[in-house]
């Protein structure tokens, strides 16, 4: 048999076992999780927000339906958004607005050779409803990269903004004309007013950038679609006194941004940095700068990251470049009277990854550190520490080999879907078998399932069948020896209210697959995430390695935190937590 055509069976055989997850929802084929370090008690609250895309070697693998999802812990699904948001959807979070809880994804096109997006943002409320879609203003294109929420009024966005210039100063020919001018905008979501606007060519001239203008790695300008992205922004924050932080990933520099003059108040690495770096300070071509906090008499301001140390494209397109062994996320304290910058805390990967593009770093109420790895498609929680008390790829198997995720977080999150659940009625030779879901809900502990008797008058009555637990994304109840012609069910909350009722599933004869030679009885996802159908995920089989071969200098779970100490986090900075 060709190497071709055995590469096309594997790659079935990986399509087919993300079928199969759910009998309720047969349309359903999310990514499994493949949790290496499953959770110990210290991990803090709140469900897994993480939207996961196909990326490249040799061939595309990723998830079947690349989108936004929320996922427990432990992987069982919780939302599926991958009808929610069409094309390509990435940069899915939580947040607030206007007092209320919201969720919200960039959606648009994706030019993976580059890493931008071109499209806008789409805000759903708690019923996962459409509440606002969001554009830049100016006559611009939203960028993936950025949407921010301010004092739950704004957003901060990022734009990559093409134009013509004349290049020659920086090494191009005259035909090298395109630059990429990088622009963060400030918008009220409520009414799309442009609030503040503030360019790249305008304050930073490209003899900063740490890649030059060529073809294989930051664009070789020739054309728009090609043009030279020489600063190339991916982040943007405010702070209390309304200035930004600008993090620039070709420029390997963080940015502060006067909020009135738009002028430079300090640079943060890069070629002109205002600070001398001390030691784990040093990072390049990052992503996700935020404040944390700043000290009484303003000279201290702490600042969070993630430093990849790598620069390549999400497509494999052109060439890598390796400024360190491995990614990390970083805490960071700057001194502005020594202009001096220090490690506060540095969070290693367990598996030593080197993510060449996305990432981001997420400091917890509890003080624990989410550390999403871009491009090498993992997530891990540390504690303050250091010590990596979760991690978990985005899929498994074959299709867990190149997926990605640009950001990932955790949140609380009470979901109240308006769609109705899903049930379904199902026989084989031991008896029924009823099957429900629902889509996005949080609230529901148990199902109460009823068969549906109908008599000569048309006339319906129910017979109560029995409660089963949920314990995960669908939930079902076996009755045994009993062939029930029509099913429903009710959702139970956890303190005794019903909180919605399903249509009537009439009995169908269950169809098994291929490699399931008994009938599953019931439990709600008796598959291990960490199963691989086609012999074992390269992944998957580090898991040993993962868990004894830790490179972290601070993996001893009795290390003092440096973090600790300086945490100046307060729970309202995550007002939508509880």
């Amino acid at each position: 048999m060709k190497p071709s055509t055995i590469s096309s069976l594997v790659a079935l055989v990986n399509l087919v076992s993300a079928d199969w997850q759910f009998k309720s929802r047969s349309d359903l084929a999310p990514p499994r999780l493949n949790i290496i370090i499953p959770t110990t008690q210290d991990v803090e609250k709140g469900y897994l927000f993480l939207a996961p895309f196909a990326g490249y070697q040799g061939q595309w693998h990723g998830p079947r339906q690349p989108g936004p999802y929320i996922f427990r812990d432990d992987g069982e699904l919780v939302w599926s958004g991958y009808s929610y948001y069409s094309v390509w959807a990435t940069n899915f979070q939580a947040a607030r607005w206007r007092g209320d809880n919201v969720l919200f994804s960039f959606e648009g096109d994706h030019n993976a050779a580059y890493g931008h997006g071109h499209g806008h943002t789409t805000i759903l409320d708690q019923h996962y409803e459409t509440v606002r879609e969001l554009r830049a203003g100016n006559h611009k294109i939203t960028d993936k990269h950025e949407f921010h929420v301010i004092n739950e009024k704004t957003a901060l966005i990022q734009i990559y903004q093409p134009v013509p210039r004349d290049l020659t100063t920086w090494g191009a020919s005259p035909e090298q004309q395109w630059i990429v001018d990088a622009i963060i905008q400030e918008l009220d979501i409520e009414t799309g007013e442009l609030i503040f606007e503030w360019a790249s060519l305008d304050h930073v001239l490209p003899d900063e950038t740490i890649l030059p203008i060529n073809p294989d790695q930051a664009g070789s300008g020739y054309n728009s679609s090609d043009a030279w992205d020489y600063f190339h922004i991916n982040s943007v924050d405010k702070d209390s006194e309304g200035n930004y932080l600008i993090s620039a990933r070709d420029a390997c520099a963080v940015h502060k941004i006067n909020g009135t003059t738009g002028g430079i108040i300090w640079r943060l690495g890069g070629t002109k940095s205002d600070f001398t770096l001390g030691p784990e300070v040093q990072f390049c071509f990052q992503h996700h700068a935020r404040y944390v906090s700043k000290s009484d008499d303003g000279t201290e301001e702490t600042i969070s990251l993630y430093d990849n140390s790598a620069h390549g494209t999400e497509s494999d397109h052109g060439h890598e470049v390796h400024t360190a062994p491995t990614s990390s996320g970083k805490i960071i304290k700057i001194n502005t009277a020594t202009k001096k910058a220090t490690i506060v805390q540095a969070f290693y990967p367990p598996d030593n990854l080197l993510s060449k593009s996305q990432g981001s770093t997420q400091l917890l109420p509890n003080g624990n550190v989410l550390v999403n790895w871009g491009s090498s498609g993992a997530i891990t929680e540390f504690l303050s520490n250091g010590t990596p008390i979760f991690h978990a790829y985005m899929d498994s198997g074959l299709l867990g080999e190149g997926v990605q995720n640009y950001r990932g977080f955790r949140y609380n999150w009470t979901g109240l879907p308006s769609e109705t659940p899903s049930i379904v009625s199902l026989s084989n030779t031991q008896g029924t078998t009823a099957y429900v879901s629902w889509n996005g809900d949080t609230e529901t502990a148990a199902w109460r399932f009823f068969a549906v008797h109908t008599n000569g008058n048309n006339k319906s009555s129910r017979e109560y069948l029995g409660d089963a637990t949920r314990t995960g994304f669908e939930t079902s109840l076996h009755i045994k020896d009993r062939f029930i012609t029509a099913i429903n069910a009710e959702a139970i909350s956890a303190d005794g209210r019903v909180l919605v009722t399903t249509e009537i599933a009439k009995l169908e004869a269950e169809v098994l697959p291929p490699s399931t030679s008994s009938h599953d009885n019931g439990n709600d996802r008796a598959k291990s995430q960490l199963s691989d159908p086609v012999g074992g995920s390269r992944r998957g089989e580090k898991q040993e390695y993962f868990q004894t071969t830790l490179k972290n200098p601070a993996q001893d779970g009795n290390a003092k935190s440096n973090w600790a100490e300086t945490m100046f986090l307060k729970v309202n900075r995550f007002p939508w937590r509880t």
